[in-house]
């Protein structure tokens, strides 16, 4: 209808169903629409389809008595095959001038129609509608006989309506079993859906990010979607965890420079009368606040690790020359320490040459903070193979054997009195995170009192080394 839009109350009944609900109503009209469609054929064939099989039976019977008919001596004989009513076909044998030799025709037919030989023809008797099958049976070239099968003309509407009475029968049997199985189908198919639905909303009220959904692997689009929103719950605890270990992080080391600080500056404001005091004041201040600027931008950083935001910029570069220009710009390093660099020229690989700055700047700082009065340092770059291997190693204090698995962690350090307050206790933890995007690896060897070794292996080219998929 023109202009017709759904009511107000209509539309908010659909919006109340649920998809499952939906499902199951729309496979239950379709399934009564096409059963209703179905009936609707039937019938409309019916007509040809009963025509059709009332011609085949009255040729088959008709067909099958002219063989059981010959001439004997004494007249016409009948063979045990012959039937004069079968199947509601009714057979007479006529004389070649029209005359009834055999059979009794049914009482409501009253006409007797022309013989024509092989043609099925309606003759109507007003009781009803008969039709007739003529065949001409040769005895020899001047006999014969007329045999005529005729039957009643089935009732269509009779037909009909039993059909109909059948259809509105088994119409509601087969919708209810259809709505049923439809239902089924759709609980069946959202039952992994409900699950998804509870998964989320027990992390949302729990807040408990470490839950998963758990559904078996699978190609379908439901697995896919339960695996897309494991995935989301891994990225999502993973940045929350960074957010809260950044948070506790920062909270826990920036508490000593702050309460450096202020100690100092109430400290100056009562007792400092002298410039000297002053400036010794600042230097203090000064030195504290680019320790937290220092903590801060090495925590930003290793989130940004952590998180994937963050990523290693591969790109072929000459790593001799990084390293080497690195090694001659460092700055004086304390204590007396002195650098040698052992680099071959023109080892290139793919790498981030930002990271792996920092990565060569962390161990060689660590080295210096930990070495030895008038000690040295040792950078060492090789080439074995398909692999990079660079090396720093120190004469200093070296790290006892229970403490080599936990230099990694945030913040810890070996002897923080020989740092000199100048450590964050975060560059063997970023060197760690460098190594592994750049798919390789970085492990110590030491011996109290003797030094330190810490060797980063890590494929040149690692994406002509992956098979191609």
């Amino acid at each position: 209808m023109k202009g017709f839009k759904p009511s107000g109350a209509l539309r908010k009944r659909g919006k109340l169903l649920s998809v499952k609900q939906k499902l199951t109503l729309l496979i239950t009209l379709l399934m009564l629409l096409f059963v209703t469609l179905v009936f609707g054929f039937l019938m409309a064939v019916s007509n040809s389809v009963v025509t059709e099989n009332t011609y085949d039976q009255l040729s088959t019977v008709v067909h099958n008595n002219l063989t059981e008919i010959s001439q004997g001596d004494t007249g016409l004989t009948f063979g045990d095959g012959f039937s004069f009513t079968q199947n509601g076909v009714y057979t007479l044998v006529y004389s070649s001038a029209g005359a009834l030799l055999a059979g009794q025709p049914p009482l409501a037919f009253t006409e007797e129609p022309e013989f024509e030989s092989g043609t099925i023809r309606p003759v109507d008797t007003g009781d009803g509608v008969y039709y007739v099958l003529d065949y001409w049976l040769p005895f020899d070239w001047e006999t014969g006989v007329w045999v005529r099968g005729l039957t009643q003309s089935p009732d269509l509407a009779e037909i009909l309506d039993d059909m109909v009475g059948i259809a509105l029968l088994l119409l509601p049997i087969l919708v209810l079993f259809g709505g049923a199985g439809a239902y089924l189908l759709a609980r069946s198919t959202f039952r992994p859906i409900d699950q998804i639905i509870r998964a989320a909303g027990a992390i949302s009220e729990g807040r408990d990010l470490s839950r998963r959904i758990g559904l078996p692997p699978g190609r379908d689009e439901i697995s896919r979607l339960s695996q897309a929103f494991d995935h989301m719950f891994e990225r999502l605890e993973a940045s929350f965890e960074s957010e809260k270990q950044f948070t506790s992080d920062a909270s826990h080391e920036l508490r000593t420079p702050v309460a450096v600080i202020l100690a100092q500056c109430s400290e100056t404001r009562k007792h400092a009368t002298t410039p000297e005091q002053y400036a010794q004041a600042i230097e203090v201040i000064d030195r504290q606040a680019s320790r937290m600027r220092d903590l801060i931008q090495q925590l930003l950083q290793m989130t940004r690790l952590e998180q994937g935001t963050q990523r290693a910029n591969l790109e072929e570069a000459d790593l001799s020359a990084l390293v080497e220009t690195i090694c001659a710009e460092q700055p004086a390093l304390p204590k007396g320490i002195t650098l040698q660099a052992d680099v071959p020229p023109e080892i290139t690989a793919d790498f981030d040459v930002t990271l792996i700055s920092r990565l060569l700047q962390n161990l060689i700082s660590n080295a210096g903070r930990y070495g030895r009065e008038n000690g040295h340092i040792w950078v060492k770059l090789q080439q074995e193979g398909e692999e990079v291997r660079l090396s720093v190693r120190d004469d200093g204090i070296g790290i006892p054997a229970g403490q080599l698995d936990k230099i990694w962690q945030r913040f810890y350090q070996v002897d923080p009195a020989r740092a000199g307050g100048r450590g964050t206790g975060l560059g063997l933890t970023m060197v760690r995170q460098i190594a592994a995007l750049h798919g390789g690896t970085i492990s110590v060897e030491s011996i109290e009192g003797v030094g330190s070794r810490f060797t980063f292996r890590f494929p040149s080219h690692p994406a002509a080394q992956q098979p191609e998929k």
